[in-house]
């Protein structure tokens, strides 16, 4: 059975919107710390250790158009070739390489996704479906790395989510960030 595992870049105030700059006025605030050797391994072992992708609409779309371009390294080639689902109920096709959209009831689909991949899923960004995936109890791991920025405005991935207690199991610092992996109780 698979591992559901959630990975977030996030700011000091919650924030998980825009950090790469794409999309906002306060957004790209991921580039105003340094994350360091430390936090490019911590990104780079839970690349490693995926078997899968699952994304919401909004965040697959965003990595369909910028990531089949990056396949200069390790890293870019795996994001382009692992297996990516998508949970949709209004996307009707998925064009990037090895993507496919699944749709239904969240629990039910995604459930399904967990007993059909047997290593880690992995889920980023995608606020709206991290959300669902935690009201369903679904979600294994939480990986965040923690930027020393308050923006002051955006999305909170946390925002409208279930009340929950985790438990801390690995805690570091990347050069300005902070790592932090939650397991669920």
């Amino acid at each position: 059975m698979g591992k559901l595992v959630v990975t977030e870049f996030i700011t000091l105030d919650g924030v998980f919107e825009d950090p790469g700059g794409a999309d906002t006025e306060y957004g790209g605030w991921a580039f105003k710390a340094q994350r360091g050797e430390a936090g490019d391994e911590f990104k780079g072992a839970e690349l490693r250790e995926a078997e899968a992708q699952l994304l919401g609409r909004v965040t697959y779309e965003g990595f369909a158009q910028a990531w089949p371009n990056m396949q200069v390294d390790w890293f870019g080639q795996k994001m382009n070739e692992m297996p990516k689902y998508v949970f949709s109920n209004t996307l009707e096709s998925a064009d990037w390489t090895n993507s496919t959209v699944i749709s239904g009831d969240l629990a039910e689909a995604v459930g399904g996704l967990k007993e059909q991949v047997a290593g880690n899923i992995l889920v980023a960004g995608s606020g709206q479906l991290v959300r669902g995936l935690l009201q369903a109890d679904l979600v294994d791991d939480l990986r965040l790395m923690v930027f020393p920025i308050v923006v002051g405005q955006g999305r909170r991935l946390f925002d409208g989510a279930p009340s929950s207690q985790l438990k801390l199991a690995e805690a570091g610092q990347a050069a300005d960030t902070v790592t932090a992996v939650y397991t669920r109780r």
